[in-house]
């Protein structure tokens, strides 16, 4: 792109051609005021106010929309531009309310800001004021029409980012608002209160609801810190006055999400004080919770565990780590399991999501982590989503995926569901659940037949193609049409869209892991994306997205039965020997038992004692009942959690933790890019954090682990951890650090594989389609599979407690294809029983064409509906994570 020369206030810059004007200024430092410009919006120039002078020009131009040209001279200072600013504000102030001085948004409403400035102390005009009533009608966004100034704003981004125009303008002249179709609530809309429209309102238009108490914006002090829902690891700020938080406000300087949040992020912090928070110890007597000291409570929970090791060996104790806990705690449970307890029977509920990511993507490419960065999906040309359903389960992610389709990519859809993305998809294949892998080999297939695939790429950096290669030729689309359910053309034309295309990127979720297939449904990821050249390269590879704020975090931290921190396999004498000499402890060597395995053992009385730190299994993991009566046979249970979850109720000791708002740390996002936490406000009550109570736990039990701080345990981490190896937190502080990170010369990572894989060469592994482990018969004639949904996250013990987040979907549904409804005279809404082989529950039916007719969808969120008590907790033989997608069930009224 050609460069363009000029000259603002004196100044000369250059710049490339296509910058406005403002964008120029801006790069000198040189301020020009607006309130309708935002540099993630088409320019609008709407508001005037950053008029400028251009030498040759007739009439003043708004420099946010006026392109630089050659030897162009701009003055954005004279009194004729001065003047033009004034009337601006003083025609915006001549409609405005009174109190504008006194508004709320007082400190950071820009129209208030630039009145100051350029000494318009109130309107010369006198005219018809705005009479609007001030709309409450959502639980989220306060809409006081009174103080629009019509900047278009929140239309914009509404259109532009979001994708969604829940708003637009309505009326002429005078009269003109920002309003619904036909004026309805935003709840009868399509609007996913993301609170974007909030984010950018200049004035006091558009505030949050969800505050916690009112008060001027320079009152409150801004904590950056990261969200606490999904794995996308948006930065935003706590605003906190008085040791209480009041509101979550966007955090412009992200490179994860800019100011961009969902609805979970900008409106779900509320369970942070709510009153059921776990404050003191509890202990279990008589079948009654008590509380007690802490002294009491650690010294009855390092005595239980003593005891159980010394009779009955450490393998008799199981410890889950938790994908919502920082970095630190989770490398410092690890820890305590191999050097304390003597044991690596310690997992987490990465085992339930994306434990066969790890195993496919390692054994494939030698990584199991996502390869590329979030901000290269904008610029992919053809993308490929699986069993993923992003636009609910990681929202701003999805509007990345929007941006590139609105740039002209091409949009490829393979999921079980009509979700969003398949209504802007360029090719929807709605497939059985459980028939990826020949859905996948299928589209190879096509490759390879058309000669599609990248030779040279295939060649030199890749082995074990020819065994690969022969198990591909028996899957032509016009075959496996009867096993999955898609036309051959459609197929054939994803194919040819995926090779074609010089960047491709195939994003994936549960929806692919969570099979008893699931390692091969990712070996076939890998094997497409290796096929074809999509990797190791900008905007292209294979990014499976992490479903928790810490599920990456987690792992790379070894809370892993056969891995310690940073993927080092406890086989290994050599790195079991640096571990041990850094712990002084020996470390265990036989891999330890995952997470559905412990409780295989604790139901035959081989897992004696278990210590669970925020994880709820009695609602996340499969055959719920089968869960229970193992929680059951245990002698002794200890949870550690910030509130009583139905895991936490059948405890022999409760420990209280404290949110993510109470605590320094870091979490890994699904990017690899470690980040801090920090701390807005004091722990409620006498809670601790949860770094804290494992060092008081281990002291207590004899080993000393000492710690002054996080800070302190994230260089012991980067200490013993290759791909941490550079990480501390004074690099992290801002943008954080991608890895892997070897030395603190090293920048971290934006694309892994660079050049050559992790492992040397790509290994294609031939895989074979196999059916799921429990298929449909006349006993139990559907298919249901489950997921998450926008309104809640994980097992609810914390959305539950989002007074806005439980308004918008206070319970669990069962979705219906109308035809299905139909045939067993469900209507909508109607109470109806869902069962398979492992249990049955109550729950409200949905009738929608989302599901095709033989499959039901369940979101899992729910406890008085738990999907969980039907799933199939049958194997994927080698990540050990559970068919949660594919269970055989039935339903009656």
């Amino acid at each position: 792109m050609s460069t363009v020369n000029l000259t603002i206030d004196g100044k000369k810059v250059k710049v490339s051609e296509g910058t406005t004007v403002l964008e120029a200024a801006e790069s000198l430092g040189i301020e020009i005021p607006t309130l309708c410009h935002h540099r993630d919006l088409v320019p609008f120039g709407a508001c005037r106010l950053c008029v400028v002078e251009v030498d040759g020009a007739k009439s003043l131009v708004a420099s946010c929309s006026y392109p630089v040209s050659n030897r162009m001279k701009v003055r954005t200072d004279t009194e004729r531009v001065i003047r033009a600013r004034r009337l601006a504000i003083d025609l915006l102030l001549s409609a405005h309310p009174a109190d504008c001085l006194t508004c709320e948004k007082s400190g950071v409403c820009l129209l208030q800001k630039y009145a100051y400035e350029y000494g318009v102390e109130g309107s010369s005009f006198d005219g018809e004021k705005y009479d609007h009533v001030i709309d409450i009608s959502n639980p989220f966004i306060e809409k006081d029409l009174n103080k629009c100034i019509l900047c278009g704003k929140c239309v914009r981004i509404c259109e532009e980012v979001q994708n969604i125009s829940a708003i637009d303008f309505a009326q002429r002249g005078f009269n003109t608002t920002v309003s619904t179709f036909l004026n309805r609530p935003l709840t009868e809309t399509a609007c996913v209160f993301c609170g974007q429209c909030v984010a950018v309102c200049p004035v006091g238009a558009l505030t949050e609801r969800i505050r916690r108490f009112k008060g001027r914006e320079w009152e409150f002090k801004k904590v950056p810190t990261i969200c606490p829902y999904c794995g996308v690891g948006c930065q935003f700020d706590l605003n906190v006055k008085d040791t209480q938080i009041a509101k979550v406000t966007s955090h412009e300087g992200s490179v994860v999400n800019g100011i961009n949040l969902c609805v979970k992020g900008r409106f779900g912090f509320d369970f942070i004080d709510k009153e059921d928070r776990l404050k003191v110890p509890l202990i279990k007597e008589n079948g009654k919770f008590q509380e007690a000291s802490w002294s009491k409570a650690l010294d009855l929970v390092a005595k239980k565990l003593k005891g159980i090791k010394r009779k009955y060996g450490p393998d008799s104790i199981g410890l889950l780590s938790s994908a919502k806990c920082t970095n630190e705690e989770n490398y410092l449970l690890q820890k305590f399991a191999r050097a304390v307890v003597g044991t690596n029977n310690v997992d987490h509920c990465a085992r339930l999501c994306h434990a066969s990511t790890v195993a496919g993507l390692a054994k494939a490419f030698g990584s199991g982590a996502m390869t590329n960065s979030i901000s290269e999906i904008r610029n992919a040309g053809c993308m490929f989503v699986i069993g993923s359903n992003t636009t609910e389960t990681h929202p701003v992610i999805a509007l990345e995926i929007k941006r590139a389709v609105n740039s002209g990519a091409k949009l490829i859809v393979a999921d079980p569901r009509k979700i969003e993305l398949s209504s802007i998809a360029n090719i929807y294949l709605q497939h059985r659940p459980g028939t990826d892998v020949a859905l996948l080999n299928s589209m190879m297939n096509v490759i390879l037949r058309e000669n599609l695939w990248d030779k040279k790429f295939v060649s030199k950096k890749c082995e074990n193609f020819e065994s690969f290669r022969k198990v591909i030729r028996g899957y032509r689309p016009e075959d496996t049409e009867k096993i999955t359910g898609i036309k051959a053309g459609d197929l054939i034309s994803a194919a040819r869209a995926y090779a074609q295309c010089p960047k491709a990127t195939i994003i994936f979720s549960m929806g692919l892991t969570q099979h008893t297939t699931g390692t091969d449904n990712v070996l076939s990821v890998a094997n497409l994306a290796m096929l074809t050249g999509h990797v190791g390269k900008e905007s292209c590879g294979v990014n499976p997205l992490r479903g928790q704020n810490n599920v990456q975090g987690a792992c790379d931290m070894g809370a892993l039965p056969n891995v310690l921190p940073g993927y080092q396999s406890v086989a290994d004498e050599t790195i079991r020997d640096k571990f041990s000499g850094r712990w002084k402890r020996k470390i265990p060597s036989s891999t330890g038992l995952t997470v559905v395995e412990m409780f295989n053992e604790a139901r035959r009385g081989k897992v004696r004692a278990m210590f669970i730190m925020g994880e709820n299994p009695m609602v996340s993991d499969p055959d719920i009942t089968h869960v229970k009566e193992s929680h059951e046979q245990l002698e002794f249970l200890v949870v550690q959690d910030i509130f009583l979850t139905e895991t936490a109720e059948l405890a022999d000791v409760i420990l209280p933790a404290v949110s993510f708002a109470d605590k320094d740390g870091t979490f890994t996002n699904t990017e690899r890019r470690i980040q801090r936490v920090r701390k807005a406000i004091e722990p409620v009550g006498k809670s601790k954090p949860d770094s804290e109570i494992v060092c008081l736990l281990s002291r207590k039990m004899g080993y000393g682990m000492n710690y002054s701080s996080p800070e302190e345990v994230m260089d012991e981490i980067a200490s013993l951890t290759p791909i941490y190896g550079g990480v501390n937190y004074k690099r992290i502080d801002k943008n954080g650090l991608q890895w892997p990170c070897r030395s603190v010369d090293d920048p971290g990572t934006k694309y892994l594989h660079k050049g050559k894989f992790s492992r040397g060469k790509g290994l294609f592994t031939p895989v074979e389609f196999k059916p799921a482990a429990e298929m449909t018969d006349k006993t139990y004639p559907f298919i249901l599979t489950t997921g998450r949904m926008y309104y809640h996250f994980h097992t609810r013990s914390m959305t539950k407690r989002s007074k806005g987040l439980s308004e918008m979907c206070p319970e669990g549904y069962v979705e219906i294809n109308p035809r299905d409804a139909e045939k067993l005279k469900i209507s909508e809404g109607e109470k109806v029983k869902v069962a398979s082989r492992r249990g049955k529950i109550r729950i409200k039916a949905m009738i929608t064409k989302r599901v095709p007719q033989g499959t039901i969808f369940i979101p899992f969120h729910f406890a008085e509906a738990a999907a969980n008590l039907l799933t199939n907790p049958a194997l994927d033989p080698v990540a050990k994570i559970p068919e949660l997608k594919v269970a055989a069930c039935r339903i009656s009224k």
